[in-house]
């Protein structure tokens, strides 16, 4: 029985783990900007997109600054971060990351 009830534990939290997921908006010309901990997050799935050649995507997240992380859980945007003025991110890991485990833990 223990077994089973760690199997179904473990089926919801990877469950509710490939729900969540990290999405860097940047361009190509902002490379030296980019965030490159991204891949570093834990629980959650996280994805890039080049708005420079993903103009419809640009459109319906309304990306208006690069870069821009959006977190998502469930396809719902849960928080976005966005550059400063000088186009870096002043978001650090820690940041994002806390928002992850907020919302893993309130999937619960």
């Amino acid at each position: 029985m223990k077994k089973l009830l760690t199997l179904v534990l473990l089926f919801l939290s990877l469950d509710i783990i490939s729900q969540i997921q990290v999405v860097q908006f940047n361009a190509n010309w902002n490379s030296a900007n980019g965030v490159n901990w991204l891949n570093k997050l834990t629980d959650c799935k996280t994805n890039q997109v080049d708005i420079a050649t993903d103009k419809a995507a640009q459109a319906k997240y309304k990306i208006i600054v690069v870069p821009t992380i959006i977190v998502f859980n469930h396809g719902e945007e849960v928080k976005r971060f966005q550059a400063n003025i000088m186009m870096q991110m002043e978001a650090k890991l820690e940041d994002v990351q806390n928002l992850v485990d907020e919302t893993v833990m309130e999937s619960f």
